[in-house]
């Protein structure tokens, strides 16, 4: 019976890994070919346009790639060595696997459940809250210079900001305060009080330097993916000074960081984000969606295709 029950559940894994594995291809090559925002042939036009300037700088932002996945894997390694000392490879691989299997899960849940599974089942609760943590520190540093860039915006340009009826947000404000009084009522919330004070008196336990590593990491890729998309719209001649640019890169990015998505979607998010942003300098919306898309396929799409790879080679951990 045990032989028969293993049998079935390798062949589950290995449909598992078919389907995220050419759900994430079929998605890839869809959102190429079947672009609404650029067609396959003007995305072509558009690259064959930055191969004929200088190669160098197209070797920079390559570059940038590897350095941005660097630290994501150097981020996650630090964060689990909380339960478990794990090698750089280790780390290396469970990022891009889990990067895979995010594509076609909401909100990224996926990444949640696929690095928990290359861990024994004592830890993967704690797995799922440590890469929690983890997307929590890259939020984190999105929101503060998010704030710096909406900060700049609002000074230096202006905005019609729609009539909101102050009845309205009062009626809101009471509904709000009204379910919250409710639902402190119900037995659930009492057992989710429970959870949320395990969750903080583990939280506490993780040394102050794991915190502080985290947040470094998260500050340095942040600072690599928005300089990789600085550096692609200078490429295309894009003649706006440095501090506005950086400024509405910091406002593209937050605002596009807090609209639910699939990370397949990601690139479309942030055009649609980066292309109301930056028509107030009147850029061209082809070079907008167009550096977007680059970016998905730099740090999203490339590595989910290494991703792909690990995610064929995956075998559950053994219990002892």
């Amino acid at each position: 019976m045990y032989n028969i029950s293993k049998k079935h559940k390798d062949y589950i894994l290995l449909l598992v890994k078919l389907v995220i594995v050419f759900g994430s291809l079929y998605f890839i090559y869809h959102k190429l070919v079947n672009n609404k925002l650029l067609s396959f042939s003007e995305l072509q036009q558009q690259i064959t346009v930055l191969f004929s300037k200088n190669i160098w700088a197209l070797l920079l932002i390559l570059l940038f790639t590897d350095v941005n996945w660097l630290l994501e894997t150097y981020k996650w390694k630090v964060i689990v060595s909380v339960e478990k000392k794990i090698t750089f490879f280790e780390a290396f691989e469970q990022s891009f696997a889990s990067l895979t299997a995010s594509l076609i899960t909401p909100n990224k849940i996926g990444e949640y459940g696929a690095k928990a599974l290359f861990f024994k089942k004592k830890y993967r609760k704690k797995i799922v809250l440590l890469n929690f943590l983890g997307n929590m520190s890259q939020l984190a540093v999105t929101t503060f210079f998010g704030f710096i860039g909406i900060t700049y915006f609002l000074l230096y340009f202006t905005i019609n900001i729609p009539y909101f009826n102050s009845k309205k947000l009062v009626l809101i404000i009471a509904i709000t305060i009204i379910l919250f009084l409710i639902i402190k009522k119900i037995r659930f919330f009492k057992s989710v009080k429970i959870y949320v004070t395990k969750i903080s008196i583990y939280l506490k336990q993780i040394p102050k330097v794991i915190y502080v590593k985290t947040i470094g990491f998260a500050l340095l890729r942040y600072i690599v993916f928005t300089h990789q998309f600085y550096f692609l719209l200078k490429l295309f001649s894009v003649e706006t000074n440095y501090i506005t640019l950086i400024n509405l890169l910091f406002c593209m990015y937050f605002i596009a960081s807090i609209i639910p998505s699939l990370t397949i979607f990601d690139w479309a998010i942030k055009g649609s984000v980066a292309i109301w942003v930056f028509s107030f300098i009147e850029l061209n919306e082809l070079t907008i969606i167009t550096v977007t898309l680059l970016m998905w396929l730099l740090n999203f799409a490339i590595p989910a295709l290494l991703g792909s790879v690990f995610i064929f080679n995956f075998r559950f951990v053994e219990e002892k």
